[in-house]
């Protein structure tokens, strides 16, 4: 039964015992659900947090191989390169005290990583899976003129809609208005977000308060990121962060915009949260991934599913 005074994904979460906080596209996806992941701790859950991995896992010891695909990242894991967003985490919960495990996934197809999914869920005991994406991207259907980056996403999307055996599979969204970098209309997450609704499978709203314990440590962790990779900062996770601390507009903290005029603001700091179900049904394209083994694959299924359709949704305006 839900209620006004407790949003529905984490009235959800909290009937659940084990949780796997995963981020779904990659990057420093994970961290936009550290927050939530923090919360869920601080509640007395048993929480573990995994992300989808752009950095070169394949180059890493074979000890930190624990299944096919699965890898378990600590602060003083050898890394064959710098950027290594899952290691900066796991030294951050280091700094602060907390586990300190990043479980992560390499880059590939939807067959391999729901392979990788499950052996981790068997060996954690998970019965609870929240897919976190930093941005709103993973809510596009695939009609419409602008997708995002969707590759990642979908293949995390698909993956974890395929473990029908983990009782509790949701999504949360955090960061709106980012993915208008890579072309995302909002007016038309916002009427996808609809659709989910009459379908039944969304989830609500919620902010992330500044002043919470959550809020600090999640702008903590940012900062520890941005320190770690000043070359290479998280658009998504500053744009949310500078939003969490006032700030308004076009807001500068990193050459990766240089040019563009980007839109901080409070909408940012809102968590939207989906069923898995619900999402995976709203997807036009998401069964054409099934049989996908490395990345690419699914890059080229959604361009030919894009290519065959007679027209797309195309960007709307907001109306105020």
């Amino acid at each position: 039964m839900t209620s006004l005074l407790q949003p529905p994904l984490i009235t959800r979460l909290l009937a659940a015992e084990r949780i796997l906080v995963a981020g779904a596209g990659g990057g420093f996806d994970v961290y936009a659900g550290l927050p939530i992941a923090l919360a869920l701790r601080a509640a007395g859950k048993e929480v573990h947090l995994a992300n989808l991995s752009f950095s070169h896992l394949y180059g890493l010891p074979r000890e930190v191989w624990e299944e096919p695909d699965v890898a378990r990242i600590g602060p003083d894991t050898a890394a064959p390169e710098g950027y290594f967003p899952e290691r900066t985490l796991a030294r951050w919960l280091n700094l602060h005290r907390m586990p300190d495990t990043v479980w992560a996934f390499p880059t590939v197809g939807v067959g391999p990583l729901r392979d990788a999914y499950r052996a981790l869920v068997r060996r954690l005991g998970v019965d609870a899976i929240l897919l976190v994406d930093g941005g709103t991207d993973i809510l596009m259907r695939g009609d419409e003129v602008g997708l995002g980056t969707p590759e990642e996403d979908m293949a995390s999307l698909a993956a974890v809609a395929g473990l029908s055996e983990v009782p509790e599979r949701l999504v949360a969204c955090l960061g709106f208005g980012v993915d208008a970098h890579h072309g995302v209309n909002h007016s038309l997450v916002l009427e996808n977000l609809a659709a989910i609704d009459r379908a039944g499978g969304y989830l609500g709203a919620f902010s992330l308060p500044r002043d919470s314990r959550e809020g600090v440590l999640y702008l903590d962790a940012v900062e520890h990121a941005r320190a770690a990779f000043p070359e290479h900062p998280s658009i998504v996770n500053g744009s949310v962060a500078a939003a969490l601390r006032g700030e308004f507009g076009d807001v500068r903290f990193t050459d990766r915009t240089k040019g563009e005029a980007l839109f901080v603001n409070p909408l940012m700091t809102l968590y939207f949260g989906v069923t898995v179900e619900a999402l995976a049904a709203e997807n036009l394209y998401l069964d054409r991934l099934e049989r996908t083994v490395v990345t690419r694959q699914i890059a080229t299924a959604i361009a030919e599913f894009q290519d065959g359709l007679p027209r797309q949704r195309p960007p709307r305006q907001f109306p105020h």
